[in-house]
């Protein structure tokens, strides 16, 4: 083991010091990636962009469709598709779905 120096600044103490990433700084790097690619992967499909709808709009008929899939998970309703009409200058979207009954069983209790 060499002798170490004394009367070094900080600089020569440090000089020729490479510090080896953590795993810290390898999650922290993976995170600003896959950020970066999110915010680049907005755009909307081509299919939707061909329709005249932004991305904005995209993700806010998303978030629509979102809610109104929960809303339909809540009433119980589970399996489902969508009919679209048009009614003038409007495009409406709706539900079509039978709600399921629960038969319950009536237990006899013995005297």
């Amino acid at each position: 083991m060499s002798k170490i120096p004394k009367n070094l600044s900080d600089k020569d103490m440090f000089k020729d010091y490479v510090e080896d990433t953590s795993i810290e700084d390898r999650f922290r790097a993976a995170e600003k990636k896959a950020e970066k690619k999110a915010k680049e992967s907005v755009e909307a499909p081509a299919d939707f962009l061909r329709a005249g709808f932004t991305p904005q709009l995209t993700e806010e008929l998303a978030r629509a469709l979102l809610q109104l899939k929960m809303e339909l998970y809540r009433e119980d309703v589970k399996n489902y598709t969508f009919q679209i009409k048009r009614d003038g200058e409007k495009i409406v979207l709706i539900p079509k779905y039978k709600k399921l009954k629960l038969r319950t069983r009536k237990t006899s209790r013995m005297p």
